[in-house]
């Protein structure tokens, strides 16, 4: 979805731009609420709904959240529903939040692992990754895929490393077929 990426772009720009290095952490929660409630189809139909305005859509979502909004993310989502744009809020987040790690020096790292990583694995396979990626600190999520046989996938940014049985197999199988 490179044009919702395109869309997203200028509105995560203007967020971070005006929202204070301490008030990262707080934008980033609220919005991530956001992209969650405009994932749901009950609200993308509300917002493709003719008969319901801009600010009675934004004053619902505000009424959705966990937290009261935060003025600017409050504002921020109200410009965003009066440009009709409610379905870019969870690219608008996911370009937000790269933003805020780039700021701080840090990674969004997914693992990917055959099996639970836990304790001294997982400490040096963070210790490793993080030499890899010039001594950034990475923020790991993990998860577990027993379809990939053994092995991890690790992905930051847009970069993948893959060393699972699953696609050692399948590099085989292209190899074999060619």
């Amino acid at each position: 979805m490179a044009e919702l990426a395109t869309i997203a772009r200028p509105y995560a720009e203007a967020l971070f731009q005006s929202a204070k290095p301490a008030e990262l952490a707080t934008c980033l929660e609220q919005l991530n609420e956001l992209a969650q409630l405009a994932a749901l189809p009950e609200v993308a139909a509300l917002s493709n709904n003719p008969k319901v305005s801009a600010d009675d859509l934004s004053k619902l979502l505000s009424g959705m959240v966990k937290t009261k909004l935060d003025s600017k993310i409050a504002s921020f989502l109200n410009l965003v529903n009066q440009n009709h744009r409610l379905s870019a809020i969870p690219e608008i987040a996911q370009q937000f939040e790269a933003m805020k790690n780039q700021s701080e020096g840090a990674a969004e790292v997914m693992i990917t692992s055959a099996f639970p990583l836990e304790g001294p694995a997982l400490k040096d396979l963070l210790s490793s990754l993080k030499k890899r990626f010039g001594g950034k600190e990475l923020r790991p999520t993990i998860q577990v895929d027993p379809s990939l046989i053994g092995g991890v996938r690790i992905q930051v940014g847009d970069e993948v490393m893959d060393s699972s049985v699953k696609a050692q197999l399948a590099q085989m199988q292209a190899s074999l077929g060619a």
